[in-house]
């Protein structure tokens, strides 16, 4: 396959799945945001999902102060937002336009379709009437996409770097979503074992958060399912860590990503697959409570940096260039 195709497969597959975890961002803050805070630490709260998106340049460059609306109208329809939901889709569909040939005549109709339906909903107002129906509707586009993907394309080399973009995109969002409670309030959010937190009125807010956050990875009734029990920030880093068999866990995402370079290999690729086969193996051995105790934000920082080197390494050995792309 022509590298220049590849990319657009990869890219194509990035976007979607990068909108759709900016939608997922985006719920958690608005229902933690309903919480009982101070304005401090609700604009702490938005200021992390910046900082975690390393989105705090651009934002402060457009806007004086911080709010929450101007948050979600930057992350969601700024068109100078590369990494806006709107940015993204738009993307999204002007890489799938251009390789049309590579893909089914109904993947090509769900991307131009999702674009035109988003200008749409958001010329509507549905943004400032109900955010999170936006949001689930982002989700569910999303959804349909990998779908069709799934449902009409031949398991040829286009499909592997569709998936290749897909779970290497999904493996990085992951880990931001998890860390955005570290960029809320810095190292005081470090988890603690059990019965160790700082107070009632503490350990109550942190059961409404990491219960967001389950929902936001489509994981609540997962979580239920695999512990029976009280929702504790051990277990929901070791189910969005650790499980294999969680769809949207660091492990499932790496797995994936493995499998997929597998099926794209080529002459150069060799090295790349030796690393992230070095980190699925990390995480189907690790365990939780060693996590825990190198401290959960470095681990998740080292985490996303090595999945950036392996997206590098991807580009190197099978798409275009970036300097050329």
């Amino acid at each position: 396959m022509l590298s220049r195709t590849a990319d657009h497969l990869f890219w194509m597959a990035r976007y979607v799945e990068r909108a759709e975890n900016t939608a997922r961002m985006l719920d958690v803050n608005m229902s933690t945001s309903l919480l009982p805070q101070s304005a401090q630490t609700s604009e702490r709260a938005w200021r992390g999902m910046l900082s975690i998106s390393e989105l705090t340049e651009a934002f402060d460059a457009r806007y004086p102060i911080l709010t929450a609306k101007d948050v979600v109208d930057f992350m969601v329809r700024d068109p100078t937002n590369p990494s806006s939901i709107y940015s993204c889709m738009q993307a999204a569909r002007e890489n799938a336009r251009a390789v049309r040939g590579s893909l089914t005549t109904e993947v090509w109709e769900t991307h131009n379709d999702t674009w035109l339906n988003l200008q749409r909903v958001l010329g509507e107002g549905l943004l400032e009437r109900d955010p999170q129906q936006l949001f689930e509707w982002v989700k569910y586009r999303s959804h349909v996409s990998r779908g069709v993907t799934i449902g009409t394309m031949l398991k040829d080399e286009a499909f592997f770097f569709i998936r290749l973009g897909t779970f290497l995109e999904r493996a990085d969002n992951a880990a931001r979503i998890l860390d955005v409670k570290f960029h809320d309030n810095g190292e005081a959010t470090e988890l603690l074992p059990a019965g160790r937190g700082n107070g009632v009125g503490h350990r109550q807010r942190d059961f409404y958060y990491w219960a967001a956050v389950l929902r936001s990875v489509s994981a609540f009734e997962v979580y239920r399912k695999v512990y029976r029990d009280v929702i504790t920030p051990e277990r929901v880093a070791e189910l969005l860590i650790l499980r294999g068999d969680m769809p949207r866990s660091l492990a499932a995402c790496v797995n994936e990503v493995c499998t997929n370079l597998e099926m794209v290999r080529n002459s150069r690729s060799s090295e790349t697959e030796r690393r992230a086969g070095l980190l699925r193996a990390e995480l189907r051995y690790g365990r939780i409570d060693d996590i825990l105790q190198q401290g959960l934000h470095g681990y998740l920082t080292g985490f996303l940096e090595r999945v950036n080197d392996l997206g590098g390494r991807i580009s190197q050995d099978f798409l275009v260039p970036l300097a050329a792309s």
